[in-house]
């Protein structure tokens, strides 16, 4: 079994990307960290699970394979799924040079990386490391990246409108066919399950943190018929919503 790192502080006030500190952990359900402000960089690769976060006041739903990008002194929130939790490898820099454009974004999908963060825990050359990682980024995207990120892009946003795949493809102006094979090939999942997750997470989400009803917190994600909203989410997390909230409200 993997134990996991604890933080390491590695600040040794390189110049160009300099490295602070280093970690990895495996997450207990639930487990979050934030709202929090960095003064530096902070990349974390998610090697398996799930988690939600949240930047610029968006929440993104991250799998295995994606990178969450914390910049300096912007607030973030992340925390881990509650029924299959995320391990992630985090590396924090401070630099004063340009970072690689992918960096600009709040999710990275590259699950190649995962070898070169694994290696981080095996070497610790981390200077080098993160040279190998920014390279990696600037090799990745194209086409078939931009659709994919264009339609994670819509689901973030339009979820609670009911939104569908056919809607999406149609926006981005494919076969609903083609589109599904194009993201499940690079989501790991397909689109119709990964809108599922997103609207199902968003909603256990407002029944233990915000106290909401069921029948809020369905119409909320674009469920508007409470029975069916009902019947998928115990289907997903085993239990009714309003047993749900019995057992995980912050509320109690």
């Amino acid at each position: 079994m993997r134990h996991d790192s604890p933080e390491i502080v590695i600040d040794q006030h390189y110049k160009g990307y300099n490295p602070v500190q280093f970690g990895s952990q495996s997450c207990a359900p639930g487990h979050a960290f934030g709202p929090s402000v960095r003064t530096h960089w902070l990349l974390h690769y998610v090697v398996y699970g799930f988690g939600i976060f949240v930047r610029d006041n968006v929440s993104y739903l991250v799998k295995p394979g994606d990178i969450f990008v914390i910049p300096p002194y912007e607030e973030t929130y992340y925390e881990a799924d509650g029924k299959n939790p995320w391990r992630y490898i985090w590396i924090g820099f401070t630099t004063e040079e340009a970072v690689p454009p992918p960096l600009e974004k709040a999710i990275v999908s590259c699950p190649e990386a995962g070898i070169v963060f694994e290696d981080m825990i095996r070497c610790r050359k981390m200077c080098a490391k993160i040279w190998e990682l920014f390279s990696l980024l600037l090799e990745e995207g194209g086409p078939s990246a931009d659709y994919v990120e264009k339609a994670l892009n819509y689901m973030n946003t339009e979820y609670i409108n009911d939104i569908t795949v056919q809607q999406i493809a149609e926006r981005l102006g494919l076969n609903r066919s083609y589109f599904s094979g194009l993201f499940s090939r690079q989501m790991g999942v397909s689109p119709q399950k990964y809108l599922i997750h997103l609207r199902l997470e968003r909603a256990a989400e407002l029944l233990a943190v915000y106290g909401e009803s069921p029948a809020t917190a369905g119409f909320s994600v674009g469920y508007p018929d409470i029975y069916h909203f009902s019947k998928i989410f115990k289907q997903h997390f085993g239990v009714s919503p309003r047993k749900y909230q019995q057992l995980y409200s912050r509320h109690k």
